[in-house]
């Protein structure tokens, strides 16, 4: 699976309703880690990034964006609906048009969701409880420089539980992110508002240092994780600023049926916990929290001016059918 491009969780914090276009051109380092069988099938195909994470540069003008490292680039192109994906040391280029990527992305969930299903040791019962999201920010007052900026620390926890119980007695799933956020670099919405309009063209959510396919069976695993992303990206409005640094840390929860049966591997675990611990987890771990996945995300410089190369397909690249 390649890579489509890092979209970190916490952009979907802030407000993205940018009115002028302007030019930007960043360096930064993402990592995201995905834990136990999820773990081990990216693993396997991420290869040196997916175990140390990338430093890259990324350049926003108009309705391109480009992301480059020294061995793979990519240019997506907003008006065109086209992603470019570049092999800098082969110099050849791939074209996927944004059509292709959502059935990319469909396929990937189809799949993930039936190899979850043959994984179960035993069939659902029934249809899967209606679940509630909780939504809390909290300012900590910690401070730090980020890039030669002043950020202010905000931590956001979202939880997804069964409807009518409480996380412990019902399981769920916990998303919780910490960013160090900076009010004086403008020029970082503009790469915020090209992540969200790219996700609105492809119609689904995308997030951390993963691909659309990568997310896509990490969400059929998970059935209450696009919800509460979608929830994150609702509360948009609630906090201001630019992440400079973010760490996203998804967590699932087993439920208190769950916990009981971790003590009897025989036995199987009812509620919301119990099905989307089950997915990851072996029933016999007595873990009520599991770790499902963790991004990272720093921003290492932030430059405005960005030449028209530094959006196009570099001279003397072809195009690889």
């Amino acid at each position: 699976m390649k890579r489509l491009f890092p979209v970190v969780l916490a952009l979907a914090m802030v407000s993205v309703g940018v009115t002028t276009r302007a030019d930007v051109k960043t360096q930064e380092r993402t990592k995201a880690t995905f834990e136990g069988m999820l773990g081990k099938m990216v693993g396997m195909v991420g290869g040196k990034s997916a175990k140390e994470g990338i430093v890259s540069t990324v350049a926003v003008k108009g309705d391109r964006m480009m992301k480059v490292t020294d061995t793979t680039g990519q240019i997506i192109d907003l008006a065109e609906e086209k992603v470019y994906d570049l092999d800098m040391k082969k110099k050849t280029y791939k074209v996927t048009t944004f059509e292709e990527l959502r059935r990319q992305m469909v396929e990937a969930r189809e799949k993930a969701e039936a190899q979850m299903k043959e994984e179960r040791e035993e069939p659902e019962q029934g249809e899967a409880p209606e679940m509630e999201i909780d939504f809390d920010v909290k300012q900590t007052g910690q401070t730090k420089t980020i890039a030669g900026h002043a950020t202010q620390e905000i931590v956001v926890t979202i939880t997804t539980r069964q409807k009518g119980k409480t996380l412990e007695e019902g399981g769920g799933m916990v998303l919780a992110t910490n960013s160090w956020l900076a009010t004086d670099v403008p020029e970082l919405k503009e790469i915020q508002d090209f992540h969200m309009r790219y996700a609105q063209k492809l119609g689904d959510v995308l997030t951390g240092g993963a691909s659309a396919q990568q997310m896509a069976a990490a969400m059929a695993m998970f059935p209450g994780m696009k919800a509460a992303m979608e929830r994150m990206q609702q509360e948009n409005v609630k906090v201001e600023g630019s992440p400079l640094a973010s760490t996203m840390v998804m967590e699932s929860v087993k439920s208190a049926d769950e916990m009981a049966a971790a003590q009897k591997p025989e036995s199987g675990g009812g509620g919301l916990g119990g099905m989307l611990a089950r997915k990851i987890t072996k029933k016999s771990d007595p873990t009520p929290r599991s770790k499902v996945m963790t991004t990272e995300s720093e921003t290492l410089s932030i430059a405005t001016a960005v030449a028209d190369t530094d959006v196009a397909i570099p001279a003397g690249f072809k195009e690889k059918k």
